[in-house]
C-alpha cells in the first residue's frame, strides 16, 4: 500500500509539474530559434517567422575543434537568444542509424523497449547516448519496423556550451532525416527531422525541476503538519493532566470538608463553635429586652458594647425594670447606673439601667 501511494504520489506531482510547466512555456512569447547543419560543423542560427513580427537576419556559426566561431550578434539577436528555446538540427552523418524490427504491440512501449536494447544495437549505454527513433511503420507478420538513432553524447557538449553562453532557456537536439539532402536542410528545419532530447539549461524552468520543487514544499508541508499534531497533542495531554490533578485536589478539598478530621480545618471549626458559644448575639438579646419589658415603658437610648447592655427611658414602674431584665437568662447584673427621676411632664419615671449580656442558646436557636 505504502509504494502504490508513493507512485501515485509521485505521478500526481509530475503531472502538476507537466501542466505548470506548459502553462509558462504558453505564456513565453518568444519564438524558438533554430540553428540548423547545413554542412559539416558549419550551422545557420535562423529566427522562426511568425505573423506579424519582423525577422532577424540569419547568422553563420562555424565549430571548431570543439569551439565555436560566432559573430559579434546584435542587441536584437542576444535578447531573443535569452531564455529561448533553441532547435539543434543535425546533419543524419553525425549519427548511427539502426533497423529494429518488433511486435505491432510493442508502439505503446517503445521508448522503453528501445533504450533496454540500446548496448546491443549501438556501442553506447542509454546514459552515454542521445537517441531518438523515427516513426515506426508496419510491416508484414503484424509487426512494425523503427530506426533507432544514436550518437554520443560527449559529441554535443560544445553546442550545448554555446547555448549556455547565450544564455538560452532549453536545447532540443533533432536529426535530420537521411533522405533530404544537406542543402534543403535548412528550410525543412525541425518538420521533417527525428527529435532526439531535450534538455534545459541551468536556471530554466524544467519538469524535474518543478518536481522537485513540489516534493520539497510537499514535504515541507508535511513536516510541519507532523511537528503541529504532536505540539497539540502534547499540549492537549499536559492540560489533561492539570485537569485531572485539579480535579482530584477539589475532590479531596470536598471530602476533607465533608468529614471530621483532626486536623488543621476541624481545629478552626471548633474555634468558630466555641466563639458562637462565648458570645452572645445581638439579636437574641435584643428579641429578649424587647420580650421582658413591659407595654408602659419606652426605651429612648440603647447601647451595646461587646457583654454590656446600657438603655435609658421612661416606664410608670423604674423599679420593676431591674428585676424584670434579671429574670431573663438572657441578662445578669442589672443594676440603675442613674439616679431615677420623674419626667417634666409626669407621664412616668426616667430610668438608665446597665447589665451584662448573658450567651444563652436555647431551643431553636
Amino acid at each position: 500500500m505504502a509504494t502504490r501511494v508513493r507512485h501515485e504520489l509521485a505521478a500526481w506531482i509530475g503531472s502538476v509539474a507537466t501542466i505548470t510547466v506548459a502553462v509558462i512555456g504558453r505564456l513565453h512569447l518568444k519564438p524558438p530559434v533554430q540553428l540548423i547543419e547545413t554542412e559539416r560543423n558549419v550551422f545557420v542560427l535562423r529566427m522562426i517567422a511568425r505573423p506579424g513580427r519582423s525577422i532577424l537576419p540569419d547568422c553563420r556559426v562555424i565549430l571548431s575543434d570543439g569551439e565555436a566561431s560566432v559573430p559579434v550578434l546584435s542587441t536584437s539577436w542576444q535578447n531573443l537568444l535569452r531564455g529561448c528555446q533553441i532547435e539543434i538540427v543535425l546533419r543524419p552523418d553525425r549519427f548511427l542509424w539502426k533497423p529494429l524490427d518488433l511486435p505491432r504491440r510493442a508502439v505503446e512501449f517503445l521508448d522503453a523497449m528501445i533504450r533496454s536494447q540500446l548496448d546491443r544495437l549501438t556501442p553506447w549505454t542509454a546514459q552515454e547516448a542521445v537517441f531518438g527513433s523515427a516513426a515506426p511503420v508496419e510491416i508484414s507478420g503484424d509487426r512494425i519496423r523503427t530506426m533507432v538513432i544514436a550518437a554520443p553524447r560527449t559529441r554535443f557538449e560544445p553546442l550545448i556550451r554555446l547555448a549556455e553562453s547565450w544564455r538560452a532557456g532549453s536545447v532540443v537536439l533533432f536529426a535530420a532525416p537521411e533522405a533530404v539532402p544537406t542543402a534543403d536542410a535548412g528550410e525543412l528545419g525541425a518538420r521533417s527531422a527525428t527529435k532526439l532530447t531535450e534538455q534545459h539549461l541551468r536556471g530554466s524552468l524544467d519538469v524535474g525541476r518543478v518536481s522537485r520543487m513540489l516534493t520539497a514544499v510537499l514535504t515541507v508541508a508535511a513536516i510541519a503538519a507532523t511537528l503541529s499534531l504532536a505540539a497539540g497533542s502534547i499540549a492537549g495531554e499536559k492540560l489533561e493532566q492539570r485537569q485531572r490533578l485539579l480535579s482530584r485536589k477539589i475532590s479531596e478539598r470536598r471530602a476533607a470538608l465533608r468529614l471530621d478530621l483532626q486536623g488543621t480545618d476541624s481545629a478552626a471549626l471548633r474555634g468558630l463553635q466555641h466563639r458562637k458559644q462565648e458570645t452572645a448575639a445581638d439579636v437574641l438579646a435584643l428579641d429578649a429586652l424587647s420580650r421582658v419589658l413591659p407595654d408602659n415603658t419606652y426605651v429612648t437610648e440603647l447601647r451595646m458594647d461587646k457583654d454590656k447592655l446600657q438603655i435609658a427611658g421612661t416606664s410608670q414602674d423604674a423599679a420593676a425594670l431591674v428585676r424584670l431584665i434579671e429574670q431573663s437568662a438572657h441578662f445578669k447584673h442589672a443594676t440603675f447606673s442613674a439616679p431615677t427621676t420623674r419626667s417634666v411632664d409626669g407621664t412616668g419615671e426616667r430610668f438608665r439601667i446597665e447589665a451584662d449580656i448573658k450567651p444563652h442558646f436555647g431551643p431553636g436557636t
